[in-house]
């Protein structure tokens, strides 16, 4: 129950008081342009970290490995880029902290360590330095073959009862008839 009471009661009290402190040293007008300019420069600057970010993970994954570090950063930066758009000092300073890269991937990888991230539902054993097990994501050796079960899917709704699967028509007096000849 604190949480949301301090999101959304106790920041914004916190950003107006700081807003309103800031206007009245520098003035409203240029209290409102800084708040314009740092969601401005901020928005440009996630643009070009989240690119960073998402090569990185693009790399990761031609490399066969789980962009995990990347996945969490790019969840920070979402978050910064929610912060930046917010007006305010308060959440600007937050928002160009996840920026930073140093201070976002600190952040990620602690993420990952205590395990508030999960990246596999129960499924492969997953390193946080990247990959796999040695069992792979399934838990199944990388090498090994499994059973191939060859089916088709065929949609009930699609069947004609007296012509069978292909559109065949079957002879129903003789016995063992399969209807395909």
């Amino acid at each position: 129950m604190r949480i949301p009471f301090l999101a959304f009661v106790l920041i914004p009290m916190a950003e107006l008081y700081l807003l309103f402190t800031v206007a009245d040293w520098i003035g409203g007008f240029t209290t409102l342009a800084l708040v314009i300019l740092t969601a401005a420069v901020g928005l440009s600057v996630l643009r070009v970290q989240g690119f960073a970010t998402l090569m990185r993970a693009n790399q990761r994954m031609a490399q066969g490995q789980v962009p995990g570090q990347e996945i969490v950063e790019g969840m920070m930066l979402a978050i910064a880029g929610a912060l930046l758009l917010t007006p305010g000092l308060i959440t600007d300073t937050v928002g160009f902290a996840l920026l930073t890269p140093l201070i976002r991937r600190k952040l990620a990888q602690q993420a990952m360590k205590k395990g508030s991230f999960f990246f596999m539902g129960g499924g492969g054993q997953f390193r946080a330095g990247g990959g796999f097990g040695a069992g792979g994501p399934f838990g199944q050796g990388s090498g090994g073959r499994g059973n191939t079960i060859d089916g088709e899917v065929v949609d009930r709704d699609d069947i004609d009862p007296d012509r069978g699967l292909n559109g065949d028509t079957a002879d129903k007096d003789e016995p063992g008839s399969s209807g395909r000849h």
